[in-house]
């Protein structure tokens, strides 16, 4: 194939519409134990029915993967739907993030929460990165449009750097949305000793959805945003969103 088709086709998936993703029916218990079996990570909950005759969908957090009916043949990439525009793969990371993000507890974030919430959001952060200060720099502009912030902590540096001491000063400061702004404006804050291990868990939470970089912007409904989005264009995203379905 051409670089000129590879870039067309590209392009093409781009471009693809969202549309909205039913729950995937998990496959036959039979089948499920039998392949589960070929794999030390996946799980029989892990194996779904998939809309490609003669496969089935593996979804373990944000990595899907399909093999075939006989365990023979496995398949990794982005598989798309060109009669209906749908890029079939998208939609099944999307759903394994709604679930791991809609199991994370108000206790569990550091919540910006405007006195009318319209909208909710995840946004994963650290305290050093340039646009994440950018972003938080705003959070007023971003209440003020009905969108509620829910922070998770994510060190980018990982639990070797300083960022992730700093993560963790402010999981245990009293006042963990005024320590989560003066961290951001290098400022000292008050903290304590506590069980920081929340930090670990919003680590690991990034990594099962697919991060690449800070910040980022998981929807309710799953989808990921990499990057940071000024509040109108944010808040002009979430209104799309609920529109009605044509």
């Amino acid at each position: 194939m051409t670089r000129i088709m590879l870039t067309i086709l590209w392009t093409a998936v781009i471009g693809l519409t969202p549309v909205f993703a039913a729950e995937p029916e998990l496959a036959p218990a039979e089948d499920r134990a039998r392949i589960s079996e070929l794999f030390e990570s996946i799980a029989a909950e892990d194996i779904y029915t998939s809309p490609i005759d003669g496969w089935y969908t593996i979804r373990k957090g944000s990595v899907v993967a399909y093999i075939s009916h006989d365990g023979r043949y496995l398949l990794q990439g982005d598989i798309i739907d060109l009669d209906l525009q749908v890029n079939l793969t998208e939609q099944g990371r999307e759903l394994a993030r709604r679930d791991v993000m809609s199991a994370v507890a108000d206790d569990q974030v550091i919540a910006f929460t405007p006195d009318e919430v319209k909208y909710s959001v995840s946004i994963f952060t650290d305290t050093d990165c340039t646009y994440c200060r950018r972003l938080h720099n705003q959070i007023n502009d971003y209440m003020a449009h009905g969108i509620e912030v829910r922070y998770l902590l994510f060190p980018r540096g990982g639990p070797a750097s300083s960022s992730w001491n700093v993560a963790e000063d402010v999981w245990c400061a009293t006042d963990r949305a005024s320590a989560l702004t003066m961290a951001k404006l290098d400022r000292e804050f008050e903290s304590s000793k506590c069980d920081a291990s929340m930090v670990q868990d919003h680590y690991i939470m990034g990594q099962e959805v697919g991060l690449s970089g800070t910040p980022a912007i998981v929807f309710e409904d799953g989808e990921l945003v990499a990057g940071y989005l000024p509040p109108d264009a944010l808040k002009l995203r979430l209104d799309r969103k609920a529109e009605p379905a044509k």
